[in-house]
């Protein structure tokens, strides 16, 4: 059994349940985001584009397809995912693509039942990403906003991915299965990933032993917030550009 101070934890503000449902303004600072870990990926306040934290630095991309350093740490996000990077398991991919993260690499590294947080890096010969747009006071839901947001796509570059791994029994709560994002190299091309594929991926995963879920409780909204569980997981699933 690990000790406490082997503890791994995953971070998360928000869920994407309440996204779902139009909750999308700022509920946590850039800066209080990050004291609980330097890697990750979330959203802005009116859900305005797609964000990428390695090593502490924070990138936007955004629906125009523009990436922006952020360095204002009272800006605010509805929804993110933090993690301090330990206990790395070493990986090289060949021939990746999303198949085989979705297939072979589950079982291999049995994960069905785990988070999860996946980083790697090398040359892609394809990647495909949508950026979502920013929206105004009233929200609409997740789903409908996804079905309006902006792809782009980029051959033979050089960047990376980021992201996390749910078991589906946390579907709610956020993103069942893979949840990536993707930054170039040159921090030019970046967003939320429907599309890759490279010959050859080095990397790391760390399995998580605890999910820290901080959730906004002083926004009304968020207090107020309906979800229709009725049809959830289906429209999770459409938004993340996993289910036609």
């Amino acid at each position: 059994m690990k000790g406490n101070d082997s503890i791994s934890t995953l971070y998360e503000h928000g869920t994407l349940a309440s996204l779902m449902a139009g909750n999308m303004a700022g509920t946590i600072a850039l800066g209080d985001l990050l004291k609980h870990g330097s890697t990750g990926i979330g959203t802005f306040d009116g859900l305005d584009g797609e964000v990428i934290i390695l090593d502490g630095e924070v990138y936007q991309a955004v629906s125009s397809g523009q990436v922006n350093h952020v360095t204002n740490m009272q800006a605010k996000m509805p929804f993110a995912s933090v993690h301090q990077p330990a206990d790395l398991q070493k990986l090289t991919i060949n021939d990746a693509n999303f198949a085989l993260l979705n297939g072979d690499f589950v079982g291999q590294h049995e994960l069905k039942n785990v988070f999860a947080a996946l980083r790697l890096k090398g040359e892609f010969n394809h990647v495909k990403v949508r950026i979502a747009p920013k929206q105004e006071e009233p929200y609409p839901s997740l789903l409908e906003v996804a079905q309006g947001q902006p792809t782009f796509v980029c051959d033979h570059v050089q960047g990376t991915i980021i992201g996390y791994y749910a078991p589906a029994i946390f579907g709610s709560v956020t993103a069942a299965g893979w949840h990536l994002h993707f930054i170039s190299d040159d921090r030019e091309f970046a967003g939320h990933l429907l599309e890759f594929n490279a010959a050859k991926l080095t990397g790391d995963l760390q399995v998580f032993d605890t999910l820290e879920q901080h959730l906004p409780v002083a926004d009304e909204a968020f207090r107020k917030g309906e979800v229709d569980m009725a049809t959830l997981r289906d429209s999770i699933a459409k938004s993340e550009g996993n289910a036609d």
